[in-house]
């Protein structure tokens, strides 16, 4: 990777900034299958996530070793000051104060999904209570006088 890159921590950051646009659209697509209650589609997404998470976990340590080789520290408050030296172009602190916004997006749709799933995971679970137990909040239902009652709706099979 490093020939293609060539030395400089800045050598990654179009890639970079292709991999997060990657990974934006599919947090996009996420939410949007998310919101339909598609559980198909959400899943046919986990794999391609987890490639672009890949790259941008494999192009981040390309530019870690880059900077340490350069004297940084090895990490983004690193990669900040490099941007910040002379060693560094205008272009390279734009590029990176640009990747940023962009790993700053992905994160925002990635919490809000986070968010989406917990909801849907609590309807599922209210689903259950309701079949397993007659009300959302557990067994506990109120009988003909007036008394909560631990008995459970629903059918009960009987054998004869």
């Amino acid at each position: 990777m490093a020939d293609s890159f060539g030395t400089s921590p800045a050598g990654s950051l179009s890639e970079e900034h292709k991999t997060v646009r990657a990974l934006t659209q599919l947090l996009k697509q996420e939410q949007e299958q998310l919101v339909q209650a598609n559980i198909e589609g959400v899943a046919a997404l986990t794999a391609p996530k987890a490639q672009a998470a890949a790259r941008m976990a494999e192009l981040a340590s390309w530019r870690y070793k880059t900077l340490a080789a350069a004297g940084f520290e090895p990490k983004e408050t690193g990669m900040k000051a490099w941007t910040e030296s002379a060693a560094a172009s205008a272009t390279a602190g734009k590029s990176w104060q640009e990747l940023m916004a962009l790993a700053e997006v992905a994160k925002e749709l990635n919490r809000v999904n986070g968010t989406l799933i917990g909801q849907q995971m609590m309807r599922n679970q209210n689903a259950l209570n309701i079949l397993q137990f007659g009300s959302l909040q557990g067994n506990t239902v109120y009988g003909p006088n007036g008394q909560t009652s631990h008995t459970a709706f629903g059918r009960h099979i009987v054998a004869r």
